[in-house]
């Protein structure tokens, strides 16, 4: 039984004979279908109050105490205001509703609402209704000085450390006023959920038309051809297989940018990984897993939801849309599960039956499965793996991301690419192969264009031993050195 990697910073362990024409030479079609907002920010240029999306996180100073309103025990009773620091209890997730409507999610997950309809301010509820809705009111002169009113129309105030209550009803904005609150935005989330819900029903359908139409286009395939590059991963979200009027706020259309993306690539004779990328209830909590809030959600209880899409997928590419373009190299079930959050036997559970199902429909296509990232065993999946055909073990590696690269010199990063990453390489290529994702950028600052040179060919030499290939992330980026058509087009990379 062979097996075999693919590159991507990301690893790739193959399972099985492997039956390609040529290693993949391939790049990640990242934020194009599942979009990431630091890699074209400027998608969130035109919506309001885009400080204030789903999942930005924000904490309330009052003026009168200086004090911090808190969920007690981090939620499941009252909030009060006697924390003169802030971190956890003190930190809320906001649910948008609107530009200036909100809900307030708590450390345990509740929700801020008011007792009983009346004016006792809790984070009790585990669902949203109007009492646990809230206008943010923000200061015309000074923006993070905000006042939060009620669903009974009166503001909270906190009129003392234990005893915050929405009962208020002056409208000053002086420091002795009980009603008025410093926010700091703490950390904030830019993904497919907030651009969607930020921009909301009327305008987020033509914003996404436009991008999708315009970010990647059949001349970015020939581009990506007359450059070497042999296949293409192209990350989808989970709504993809509601298209075209997938669950709110996600709006449909993009199917027909993946229809798009095989018929260019069959022109230009690529390769096709459909990588499922955001997973409903996010398995990682991060943005690119078009997540609201940033909490990771996805638990056993998901696995039939997350199988009907990859069964969509794979049915479509098989047996109908796709049918007659031989384009599918992979579909890769999951995109950076994280561990602990996800567990390794709910993953395999999940695995298996993912598998079962792109099985259903192809006996030839890979199975690319994500290793978890976090504090997991990068060979923890080695063995269930081993009984499976044409899989596909996905691990992640960047020279980003880890303290221990913070310090290190650009001859100090190449030097770590040839020794201790050719190192990882060996092991698993000596139980059989690899496939890996890289990037070019890394933590060096000041760093100058030979350097960068010298980086990517490292990497090149190193990663280009994997029996399956690698991939780049990604096409294009607003960070040049993530674009690997800025750096194809500026000399950094030669392929």
């Amino acid at each position: 039984m062979a097996f075999y990697f693919l590159i991507f910073a990301t690893l790739f362990f193959v399972f099985s004979p492997l039956s390609l024409a040529q290693p993949f030479k391939a790049v990640n079609l990242g934020n194009w279908l599942v979009t990431e907002g630091w890699m074209k920010p400027s998608l969130y240029d035109g919506m309001p109050n885009n400080d204030l999306l789903d999942g930005t996180q924000v904490q309330f100073l009052s003026t009168k105490l200086q004090m911090y309103l808190s969920s007690e025990n981090g939620g499941g009773t009252v909030l009060v205001a006697n924390r003169p620091s802030a971190s956890g209890w003190e930190t809320f997730r906001l649910w948008r509703i609107n530009e200036t409507y909100f809900n307030f999610r708590v450390f345990n997950k509740q929700f801020v609402g008011l007792e009983d309809q009346g004016d006792k301010v809790t984070a009790v509820s585990d669902t949203v209704g109007n009492s646990q809705t809230f206008q943010i009111i923000r200061n015309n002169d000074d923006r993070n000085r905000v006042r939060l009113q009620a669903s009974n129309g009166q503001f909270i105030q906190a009129s003392s450390e234990t005893l915050v209550t929405a009962d208020y009803v002056g409208s000053g904005w002086e420091d002795s006023d009980p009603s008025v609150f410093k926010m700091t935005i703490v950390n904030s989330l830019r993904g497919e959920y907030q651009l969607t819900n930020g921009y909301g029903l009327d305008r987020a359908p033509q914003v996404l038309q436009d991008h999708w139409n315009s970010y990647i286009t059949e001349e970015d395939f020939r581009f990506m051809s007359e450059n070497s590059l042999n296949a293409v991963r192209i990350p989808v979200g989970w709504w993809i297989a509601s298209d075209p009027t997938p669950p709110k706020p996600f709006v449909g259309g993009s199917l027909k940018a993946l229809d798009n993306a095989f018929t260019w690539a069959q022109k230009y004779e690529m390769k096709v990984i459909v990588d499922l990328h955001a997973i409903q209830a996010s398995q990682n909590g991060n943005d690119h897993s078009a997540t609201r809030d940033g909490y990771q959600e996805w638990g056993e209880s998901n696995i039939q939801e997350t199988v009907a899409v990859i069964d969509f997928l794979a049915e479509r590419v098989q047996l109908g849309r796709y049918s007659d373009k031989p384009s599918l190299a992979a579909i890769e079930l999951m995109n950076e599960p994280m561990a602990p959050g996800v567990n390794l036997d709910t993953l395999i559970k999940y695995y298996q039956a993912g598998y079962d199902a792109v099985r259903k429909h192809s006996d030839n296509a890979y199975v690319i499965l994500s290793n978890r990232l976090g504090p997991a065993d990068s060979k923890e999946l080695l063995s269930f793996a081993s009984g499976l055909k044409r899989v596909v073990i996905d691990v992640h590696y960047y020279n980003l991301f880890s303290d221990s690269f913070n310090n290190m010199n650009p001859q100090q990063n190449i030097d770590y690419i040839y020794n201790q990453r050719a190192s990882a390489l060996t092991t698993v290529t000596a139980t059989n192969g690899p496939l890996r994702e890289w990037t070019g950028e890394w933590a060096v600052q000041g760093a100058s264009m030979q350097d960068y040179q010298n980086f990517t060919k490292a990497q090149l030499d190193v990663y280009g031993r994997a029996t399956f290939g690698w991939a780049y992330w990604a096409y294009k980026c607003a960070a040049n050195h993530w674009s690997l058509k800025w750096m194809i087009e500026n000399n950094y990379i030669k392929l």
